[in-house]
C-alpha cells in the first residue's frame, strides 16, 4: 500500500480527510495568488470566501473533468444527501456575500 492510498484511509463521513486537509490548505496557500489575478478583471476576492469556496469549487471541477469523487457523487443524488446539499449551498451564499466588483 503507498503513502497516498494509507493517508486517504482515514475517513469522516466517506470522504478522505487528507484529501479535505489539502484542499483547504492548498487554497488558503494559493489565495493571495488567485486574489491579485482576479483583481485584473475587476473582482475583490478575500481569503475567506477562497475558504468557502473550497468545496463549492471542487464540486464543480470534478464535474466538469469527469471524476466523481464520494463527495461529487453524494452531491449529485437526487433523492438523499440533502445535509451536503445545504452545507455546500451555504458556503456558496457565504463566499459570494464577500466578493465585491470594483469599478
Amino acid at each position: 500500500m503507498s503513502l497516498l492510498e494509507t493517508l486517504r484511509q482515514y475517513t469522516i463521513f466517506n470522504y478522505a480527510i487528507f484529501d479535505i486537509v489539502i484542499s483547504f490548505g492548498g487554497i488558503y496557500l494559493l489565495s493571495p495568488i488567485l486574489t491579485k489575478i482576479f483583481k485584473i478583471i475587476k473582482l475583490d476576492i478575500p481569503r475567506k470566501s477562497w475558504m468557502y469556496l473550497v468545496l463549492p469549487l471542487s464540486i464543480i471541477s470534478h464535474i466538469i473533468v469527469g471524476t466523481f469523487t464520494p463527495m461529487t457523487k453524494n452531491f449529485l443524488d437526487l433523492n438523499s444527501y440533502y445535509v451536503l446539499k445545504i452545507v455546500i449551498i451555504i458556503l456558496f451564499v457565504l463566499a459570494i456575500k464577500n466578493i465585491k466588483i470594483k469599478q
